[in-house]
Parts: structure tokens; sequence; C-alpha cells
């Protein structure tokens, strides 16, 4: 691909190369494929020049024969630079780089959990350094218990800085650091505990060395090259970002970072990292069930089948006659229901892969199809989905996010609801003030100690408007803690302040709000790249409303580069908005009114959206169900029929994310013949007839249909290519070329290596044979390794430029058009001022990373992480109360009625209490809402 924007020319052991202007000689090695081992340095923290590994020689011109060493990450390529990174003196500097950091560290290869994916390994081979040579006794240190997703042996360090540059600079944490001085330098926390950051988990991927590993893989530790992966999206929130799964003996045994330039980059939080472990749960459905009992296959028992300790319960070997008899049964049953019910209402999830909620559109048909959400949330998502197709600023990805110059956030703790977002702010505020030393001080952006230095902690305008505090508040130029209602006219008076003539004034020029709302409006009326973010979190439609007119203000003000940044409840909301259909409360009406006799629920356990009394209230109502689910819950406890369904592990589709990127996520764990994608149960529910005819043989097929049918969906195609668009022997490997043991694998069930299965649905094959033709697509890589590059700074092989966008393209397809298809019209309606009533406050959801999202609380790990329930209330509530932190109060939401202890909330806004939304042991109460809070009596 040629090089976008200036091109510098350079000079590389005398050969000359054409590099992108900006860059420092080490991006520019790496992007042009030479091997220069570096430490300190990371594409996404920058320069700082620590650990002099990257020494290279520099010449003044041609003439100059003797040269000098210069630190490749630190000197700029600027046109004509002349460099050897083959010269003899500069090869010996960088094996005794090599040699210093090796005299403490332990040879402890072969038992350390990083062997085999080391950058520390690659460097020291690439550096030719093989030979200890100190005899001395090493430097030892004692490790520290950080919690349950990181295992810390600081032996290990080499003192590249990385990690603290990251957690302290980079991701905003103030729990970790560097301690001590010269040979005793510690990094660590002050006292052993876990790690505050929700993205404390990327220092795994950050340190070069083992110094942080990942404690859940761990338990069950697997080389690199024994790691069944495939590329997938992280369903822990909207944003859709895109994640490595690995298996190993039919569980997920970790997850990694997959590099989207324009999604996720280079980290991921901690909840999609390790909320991985409920496809491995105990509670994992792996039978039909039919009134409540277990079919269960001929000849065989449900034992506890798993090759390692813990494991989920499986079904004991069975043959294939006998598990297709088992799933032949079950569709007979389910088919005779639908076939003889009046009307039957399909409740679909925003959970669920796009396929799967068309194919259950399609099996009730489209006036029968609900979502999976509540009314409430059915309109917000489906305002959101009509602001980023058609609203009037473009929705930007979180790369763009990053550089923003001004940002307004209305109502979102986005560290809870959409965690990566909170990482691209903290960047976005560094933008301004880093502009400035790049024009007046001539500073280059990749010099991070510099920029640092000049910048003095100086950030840009980030204006945060929440009920209560929030993660971003310590970056924050002003924070205001508003009521849902307050928090929209605020945006609305900010629309005004910047476009007067198209909005009518909310208050007088000497009311508070107007004086607020003028510095934010003028503020942003200055920017270059302007952004405006808001969600479906605090349940409120005139935020949305008002989110949209700051950005259709700003439009019509210039601001072309403006932009919108719309979080959205779930990994696939925008998806299930796109495909139409009823509300939950719609549907409970059909069935209510006995309409419909029959319902289908798919991937969603409705306790988590309804009120006890509707939830019993549905089934009661219906003569039939049909539940379609992972694992066992109380919607599958009151099912007729439960079919088990795969994860998005062991399943293929498309996920659709808040800024309407359509992103295929593929299987990694191949199910067992019973277990199947949604999808393609629905298929076989769709025959007519009594054998196993379906709607769809494959993925390719379903995914047709959906473009033919739906216009709004119909570039899903072009995610990634399908498995029609590869032959079979030009299929992507999920197995490394050096993976072993694959008799042993299955030696307990047989002494042979049985044929590899065969996937229809994907173009990856299921073993270590493959042969793409030319690039592998983006969309496909499975795993990040290139020659002499097996950890995961590989990545610079797979990169454009360094930084920049994957060879080929970054995944995923844009379902929406340019910014010119877009209207800019102003909405209507805006709430009146809130009024606190000192004896009703209003409820509103407090969300957390660790516990609100359903699946990642499964995990073994994040549940410990996972807070116990309570009650927000405000210090002026607790004093009328008379109550203490932790006392228990009994609190009265709509007819629900909850003895909670007391959380004292400094800071929440007046008149307000907050309820944690989404808790394992927090039932459903239907935010925001009026509540009512007694001081407990004593009995």
């Amino acid at each position: 691909m040629p090089l976008e924007g200036r091109v510098t020319t350079i000079y590389i052991d005398n050969l000359p190369y054409g590099v992108k202007d900006g860059q420092n000689l080490l991006q520019a090695s790496l992007t042009l494929g030479f091997n220069l081992p570096y430490f300190c340095w990371h594409p996404a923290l920058h320069s700082v020049g620590a650990c002099r590994q990257c020494a290279v020689k520099v010449f003044k011109d041609e003439s100059d024969t003797r040269g000098r060493l210069a630190m490749g990450c630190m000197t700029p390529a600027t046109e004509g630079t002349r460099l050897s990174i083959e010269d003899p003196e500069a090869k010996a500097f960088r094996a005794g780089v090599i040699e210093w950091l090796m005299l403490n560290h332990p040879h402890d290869c072969p038992i350390c959990d990083e062997g085999g994916e080391c950058h520390l390994q690659d460097m020291t081979v690439m550096s030719g350094h093989n030979y200890r040579r100190s005899r001395f006794r090493k430097r030892t240190h004692l490790n520290q218990n950080l919690g349950p997703f990181l295992n810390h042996e600081m032996n290990r360090c080499i003192q590249c800085y990385r990690c603290v540059r990251f957690y302290r600079d980079y991701s905003g944490g103030r729990d970790f650091n560097v301690f001590a001085s010269h040979d005793s330098v510690y990094f660590g926390r002050y006292e052993d505990g876990a790690l505050e950051s929700p993205f404390s988990g990327n220092l795994v991927e950050v340190c070069p060395t083992g110094v942080f590993t990942d404690k859940p893989f761990k338990e069950h530790p697997t080389r690199k090259w024994d790691l069944q992966t495939a590329p997938s999206v992280c369903t822990g929130c909207s944003l859709g970002c895109n994640i490595i799964v690995a298996e190993r003996y039919g569980e997920v045994r970790r997850v990694l970072n997959r590099y989207n330039a324009d999604v996720n980059r280079y980290f991921l939080c901690d909840r999609g990292r390790y909320g991985f472990d409920f496809v491995n749960s105990q509670r994992r459905l792996r039978l039909p069930l039919v009134d409540g009992r277990e079919l269960v296959p001929e000849g065989s028992a449900t034992q506890a089948l798993s090759a390692t300790e813990g494991g989920s319960p499986r079904p004991a070997p069975a043959s294939s006659e006998a598990k297709g008899a088992v799933v032949r049964r079950a569709v007979a049953r389910a088919r005779d229901i639908l076939h003889g019910s009046r009307r039957a209402i399909g409740i679909g999830s925003p959970r669920a892969s796009v396929e799967s909620n068309y194919a259950l559109r399609s099996l009730v048909g489209p006036d029968n199809f609900c979502d999976g959400m509540t009314s409430g949330e059915h309109r917000l998502v489906g305002m959101m989905k009509d602001i980023v197709a058609s609203g009037p600023v473009r929705s930007l990805s979180l790369a763009e996010v990053e550089r923003a110059d001004v940002v307004l956030v209305l109502g979102e703790d986005v560290v809870n609801t959409a965690p990566l977002l909170d990482l691209a702010l903290r960047q976005a505020v560094r933008t301004r003030p880093e502009a400035v030393a790049e024009q007046l001080l001539r500073i280059p952006l990749w010099d991070d100690r510099a920029k640092r230095e000049a910048t003095q902690g100086k950030q840009g305008p980030l204006f945060v408007a929440t009920p209560y505090p929030v993660s971003i508040d310590d970056i924050a130029v002003k924070s205001y803690r508003l009521s849902p209602d307050d928090i929209a006219r605020l945006a609305q008076a900010v629309a005004y302040a910047i476009d007067p003539e198209g909005i009518a004034p909310l208050v007088g020029a000497a009311d508070p709000l107007h004086v607020v709302a003028e510095t934010i409006g003028g503020s942003l009326g200055l920017a270059a790249r302007p952004l405006v973010i808001a969600g479906a979190s605090l349940g409120s439609e005139a935020i949305l409303r008002a989110a949209a007119n700051v950005a259709t203000a700003l439009a019509k003000a210039g601001k072309k580069d403006a932009g919108l940044f719309l979080v959205a409840p779930e990994a696939n909301s925008m998806g299930s908005a796109l495909l139409g259909g009823m509300s939950l409360d719609e549907a409970l009406e059909a069935v209510r009114t006995g309409g419909a006799d029959t319902v289908v629920v798919v991937e969603n356990d409705l306790t988590s959206r309804l009120k006890e009394a509707s939830f019993r209230a549905l089934f009661d109502s219906t003569k039939h169900s049909i539940v379609l689910d992972f694992f066992r819950n109380r919607t599958t406890e009151l099912a007729e029929i439960v079919l088990p369904v795969a994860t998005f592990a062991e399943s293929s589709g498309t996920f659709v994310n808040n800024e309407g990127r359509a992103q295929r996520f593929f299987e990694v764990v191949n199910p067992d013949e019973i277990v199947s994608a949604s999808w393609k149960w629905l298929g076989l529910l769709s025959g007519r007839g009594t054998g196993e005819e379906i709607a769809w043989d494959t993925l390719d097929d379903i995914i047709a249909r959906i473009s033919e049918d739906l216009p709004a969906l119909a570039a899903i195609g072009s995610a990634a290519p399908g498995a029609r668009d590869v032959p079979q022997v030009h299929r992507v490997p999920r197995d490394s070329h050096r993976v072993s043991g694959r008799t042993a694998n299955v030696a307990s069930l047989t002494v042979h290596e049985p044929p590899p299965p065969r996937d229809l649905d994907t173009p990856l094959s299921y073993s270590m044979e493959g042969s793409p033709r030319g690039r592998i697509p983006s969309s496909l890589i499975a795993r990040i390794w290139a020659p002499r590059w097996n950890s995961v700074q590989a990545l610079t092989r797979f990169q454009e430029e360094v930084g920049g966008p994957l060879k080929g393209g970054d995944p995923g397809a844009l379902l929406f058009g340019p910014a010119s298809d877009r209207t800019r019209a102003y909405f209507d309606g805006v709430p009146e001022a809130f009024a606190p009533d000192p004896r009703r406050p209003l409820a509103v959801a407090i969300r957390h990373v660790f516990g609100s999202e359903p699946l990642s609380a499964l995990s073994r790990s994040v549940s410990e992480r996972i807070p116990s329930r309570y009650v927000g209330i405000t210090p002026d509530a607790a004093r009328s109360l008379a109550v203490a932190d932790g006392e228990r109060v009994e609190v009265t939401v709509r007819d629900l009625r909850m003895e909670l202890p007391v959380r004292i909330m400094a800071g929440l806004a007046e008149g307000l209490c907050a309820l944690p939304e989404g808790l394992p042991d927090m039932p459903y109460v239907g935010l925001p809402a009026p509540a009512g809070i007694l001081k407990r009596t004593a009995p």
C-alpha cells in the first residue's frame, strides 16, 4: 500500500527506503520489516529511551565511515538519515544491553508461563546473546498478591518501566507504582491487594517478560503453540472490542487482545479479558430438556467428563447416531408445538447475534418478533439507532475519540458502561496540550518523555455531567452533579449557546445553568474536533435528544469533524434494533390478551428484564414455552422445552457495535453435536416437514438471507470472508504449525487420532493444516506470530505501519452512510427542572464494571471483584435518616421492597439515590423511579 502523507527517504545499511514523515528510526525500521530489538518502547506508550536496546549506528552523510551510536526510539527519521542496524558496534552494544538485563533475570524459561511467547526471549536470541558470564548472586524480590487477575513474579523484571507507564500515565491508575531505585527498583503496590484499575490485565501483554502473567490461565497452563485460537468479538459491552479466544481440551483458556485500529487498538478491559469463563461454567446446558427432564442419548448417562478438574458437566461419550436421535426428538416436539399454536411470540435478545435474532424473526414472523428489550430500553436503543444512522454528525470510533480535542459527557459513567471509552478519553485530554507542544516546541508526538515534561500534566477540556462521581472526574475540567432531567436541560442550553438562532432559550442570562452552558458551548465552539458522549444507562430519552441537539448545533456551526458517541446497553443492541420488532412489554401484552399461546425465548434470562410478577404472568398465560439458552436459570426452569445453545466461543455470527460496525466472531471450541448455535436450532424448527430439512444450511446461507431481506443489514456479509469464499485447502488454521499432542488430547477416549472436525460455516480449519493464499484477511487473523517474533509484539508485522491499520484494512463493515446523508433537524421536548423530594428521592441506576454484565459475572475470577448490593444516598439524606455507612435501610421502589446496606456517596446529586443495576443478587427494578427509604427498626 502506498504511504499516505509526506514521505521521507532514509538509508538503512546503504539502501534507500521511503518512510512516513514524523516517525522515529525504530518505528520506521519495524514498519519496513527490519528486526531491531527493543524493550521500553511500545507503539501506544511511545518513546522514553530507558532500556537502550534499540541502538543503531547513525552517520552524518555517506562519507562518514565512523558514525555514532544512537537510540532508534529517540532519533527522528528525517530526510536523508543514514543508519546501520547490522553495524558490528551497534550489534555488540545491543548484545551487551541484553547481558546487563540478564544479570538478575532467573533462568526459569521452562517453567515460566511466558515461555514461548516472551519478548525477552525473542530479543535475547535476536541480539545474539547466548552465554552467561556473571557468576555472582542474583538480586531477588518478594512477590505480591495483586488479586484474581494477575500473577506477580518480580524477579523476572528488567526495569523497562512499561508497566508503570501504562498503568499510571496511560490508564490513570494510582495504586501501582515504582518503588526504590538503582538495583532495587520494584514495581507493584504499596501493599498486597487487588489492582483497582479495570485495565490491569493489559500488564500481561504490556510486560515484555513474565513479571505479570494471567492468573486464571496459570491454573491450567498451556504453551502458546498448543492453544487452538480464533478471532472473535467481546460480549461484555456495546463497543465490540476485538479479541483472540484460545481453547484447549474443549475449554476456553484465555482471551488476548486482537488489534483493530478503529476499535480497541492494543488494549482490553478486565471484564472483556477475564469474563470468558462463563463458557466453562458448571451451569451450562449440555442436553435438551423436555418437561424438565434431560433427553439423554441412548446408551449413555450424564456425567462430569472433562480433561481438567472442575470442568463443565458434559454428556458421556455417545455415538453420533444417538446424539442425532436426541436432537430429532427435541426438534420434533418443538415443531409440534409451533405448528399447533395459534400465535407464537419470539423473544430475542440484544446479547444474541444478528443471525440468531433474525432466525427467530423468520420462525415466528416479523409481526411476532420481540427484540427482548423492555419498552424503555427499546425506545432508547431505537432512538440511538436512528441518531447513529442518520443523525447530524458521524458516530465516532474509539480511535477517533482519542483524537477529540473538547469533549462533553452527558450522563454516562463510561468506565462501567463502556470501559475502553474511559481509556480513549484519557488519551483525548492530552490531544490539545500535545499539539501545542508539537507546534511551539517542535516536540514529535512519539517523544513521550519530552511531551510530558513540556505539558506538565495539562489537559484539554473535558466536561462531565452525571448524577454521581465517576472515574473520569480526575481528568475533567469541570464535573457537574445533576439529575437526568437536569443533564438534558444543561445539554439543551449548551446547544442554545452554540446556535442561539436555531433553539429557544431555556433560562435567562443570569441563571447559573446559562452561565455553565455558555462556558461549555464556547469551548466546543472553538474546538476542531468536538465530541458529545451520551448513552442509555440513565434510561433518559431526554438526554439522548439533547445530546443530538448539541451535535446538530455543532454541525450547523460548521464543525465538519464534530462527532457523537452513543453507548448502547449490550453487545448487539444496535443489531437487534436494526431487525425491528416489538418491545418486551408489547410481547407481554400480546400474551396477556390471549392472542399468543406460545413463546420462544432466545438467549434471554427474562428475570433480568422483568419484575417477578410480570415474569410469572408471562409463563402462566402461555400454553407452551420453548427456551434456547446457555445456562440453567429461572427462565429455563419454567420452560416446556429447553434447547442447549452454543456460546460466542462455540458458534459463529455477527455483532453490530454502538458505532454501527458489523463484526464477525468465529467459533474456537468445536461444540458437541447436541449443543448448537441458536440460529441453527431455529433453522431446524423452521422446517415444515417431519424430516431434518432446515431453512438454511450454513452461516453463509443465513447471512445471504439477511442481506436480501433487510437493506439496513445488507453489508454484514462484507464484515469477513465467508466459508464459500475460501476453498477447503486454503482455510486459515486454528492450530499453530507447532501444535503437539493431538492424539494425546483424546487418549482417554481412543488411541487413534480422529479426523479434524469439518467447519462448514467459516473459512477456518480445525487443524494445523491450511495454506491461505496471499495475505490472511485481517478479520481472520487467529494468532499474532511471525518468524523470530513469538510474543504479541509480532503485531508490527501485521500492520501497514506501526500503530496504523492492519494490512488490507481493519476488520468489520460500517452499516451507515457518510455524513452528507444526514439530517440536521432539532429534537423537540425539554423536561422541566428537577424538583427534589427529600421524602421520595429519585432512584437512578449505577453500574459496575464487574457484576453488572451478567455473562462475565459468572467468571470465577471476575466474581471475586463483584460488589455486594447497596443503596447509595447523599450525606444530607444519611443525616436526615440518622444512618451510618453500612447500616441497613428498607428501600421501596415501585412495588418492590428491599433491605439494603447504605453507601454514603459524597457528590451524589441532591434529591437522588443510586441502586446498582445488574448485580447477581439484585432484582430487576426498572429505573429511574421514585424510592422510599426508611431506617430499619430493631425487631
